[in-house]
């Protein structure tokens, strides 16, 4: 088997990324190729992504693993936390030692230690002050990012957001929260979707997902199209 260097895989996560700039792309597949991309690159464990929705409000649109995307939704339920601050200030955002928060965001500290996370860093999805969302990078131990890792992660958000955004420039920004929109009821299928499969062939949740995207590649199929199948009983995984 062929090793790649890390410098390789970076390249590689910027191709996948702005080859969307040039295409026609699925903007939820997008997002988890950012978290992916996040966690296979950086010093991280875990990674979960709040987006805006057309109304301003912020929702979970992708993650990597089930205990994140459940931090990133009691953040929600919460109203606060280091992703929704960093979403409010468009800067990152670093906590080292989630243990050490001394009443601040109770229950976000509660939620990831309960998931096994020590540390975060929240990276800000923005482009020219305009900020559309953040992920966070969850660490099983305590510490911060390095400034090269912080710089790839940034850089990949970036380039993500301007892929989102770029409608912007060429149509009516109503596409752009059509796609959005979309992206979250889209999301909603999904889960039906790796509950029916996890019912079916007893497999956790993450087990599901991986058999649900990977069909969904195999097939050139989009996540939405394979998730409708399963819902309705066309297809089973």
């Amino acid at each position: 088997m062929v090793m790649t260097s890390r410098a390789e895989r970076v390249s590689a996560a910027f191709v996948k990324l702005t080859g969307t700039l040039v295409a026609d792309y699925d903007v939820l597949d997008l997002l988890h190729a950012l978290v992916e991309a996040s966690v296979d690159l950086l010093d991280a464990t875990a990674a979960g992504l709040l987006i805006a929705d057309p109304h301003g409000d912020l929702q979970v649109l992708a993650s990597t693993s089930e205990e994140s995307q459940l931090v990133e939704i009691l953040q929600l339920q919460a109203g606060e936390g280091p992703c929704v601050e960093c979403y409010q200030t468009g800067t990152p955002v670093v906590l080292e030692d989630i243990a050490s928060l001394e009443g601040q965001w109770p229950d976000f500290q509660a939620a990831a230690l309960s998931q096994g996370f020590r540390s975060v860093q929240a990276v800000p999805m923005r482009v020219h002050g305009k900020t559309i969302g953040a992920m966070g990078l969850f660490g099983r131990n305590p510490g911060a990012l390095t400034r090269e890792d912080s710089a790839i992660g940034q850089a990949l958000a970036d380039v993500a957001t301007i892929s989102i955004l770029q409608e912007r420039t060429i149509r009516e920004s109503a596409l752009v929260n059509e796609q959005l929109q979309q992206a979250l009821n889209t999301r909603v299928l999904i889960e039906q979707a790796k509950g029916v499969i996890a019912y079916r062939s007893r497999v956790d949740m993450e087990d599901a997902f991986r058999r649900l995207r990977s069909f969904a590649r195999s097939n050139n199929q989009s996540l939405r199209e394979t998730a409708s199948q399963v819902i309705n009983r066309e297809l089973r995984l």
